[in-house]
């Protein structure tokens, strides 16, 4: 069903913050920092995938993003709602259920059997595809999944996520010149906010992650020394 309310901006984003902190999603160890998919370090990390085993904040969390893409990219915007191998294909499918349309998948790379697709489902020329994931670092992955769905002779100008880490000026512009407009629901610093307001983690431990998050890239150097 559609969602008819329309929380503000901020609100979405304070409550899916609080909601990753409750299932500790959200994880921040600056003694012994993660590796993200990039090889670089990092003390916080985020693991978005845990939402689908918890029904009433995913649900939730559908609601607002189908809310936030309505809102900001259109209503009558999109014909398809694509899902991004793995993570992103739930949450994709959830939204197609939301807005009343089809749902599609898209692999990493070719299956290597049969039709060699990359596309599950069906993906018609000229149809206005939404790609969904999970969550966007730099935005660079995503860019493989939109030629994917272009290819198709489809259109993709909109990705929507979760978590979008809101950290590295250059992921909006990465998006935007490939014609990609990015729409999430909240980012590190909101949920740096709400930690701080529940005490979720030591001071000391804020405290490094917020350095990390006002300059990540010294911070990793700094680690790799």
């Amino acid at each position: 069903m559609i969602p008819t309310t329309y929380p503000t901006r901020e609100e979405i984003a304070r409550l899916t913050a609080r909601m990753l902190l409750e299932i500790k999603a959200v994880n921040f160890n600056t003694e012994e920092p993660y590796t993200l998919a990039s090889g670089l370090p990092s003390p916080s990390y985020i693991d978005c995938r845990k939402l689908i085993s918890y029904p009433r904040i995913r649900s939730t969390l559908m609601d607002f993003l189908a809310i936030t893409i309505m809102r900001d990219a259109g209503f009558e915007a999109f014909d398809n709602i694509a899902g991004g191998e793995t993570a992103g294909i739930p949450f994709a499918a959830l939204v197609a259920e939301r807005m009343g349309l089809p749902m599609t998948y898209v692999r990493k790379k070719p299956k290597g059997y049969g039709k060699n697709a990359r596309i599950e489902g069906e993906m018609t020329e000229s149809q206005r595809v939404l790609l969904v994931e999970d969550l966007t670092t730099d935005g660079g992955s995503k860019l493989s999944f939109v030629d994917a769905i272009r290819d198709t002779g489809a259109t993709c100008a909109h990705t929507a996520v979760i978590f979008y880490y809101g950290i590295f000026p250059e992921t909006e512009k990465t998006l935007g010149d490939h014609g990609v407009a990015l729409h999430h629901l909240c980012t590190w610093w909101d949920v740096l906010a709400e930690a701080k307001e529940q005490g979720s983690f030591s001071e000391e431990t804020l405290a490094e992650v917020e350095s990390f998050l006002r300059a990540p890239r010294t911070w990793q150097k700094s680690r790799m020394n």
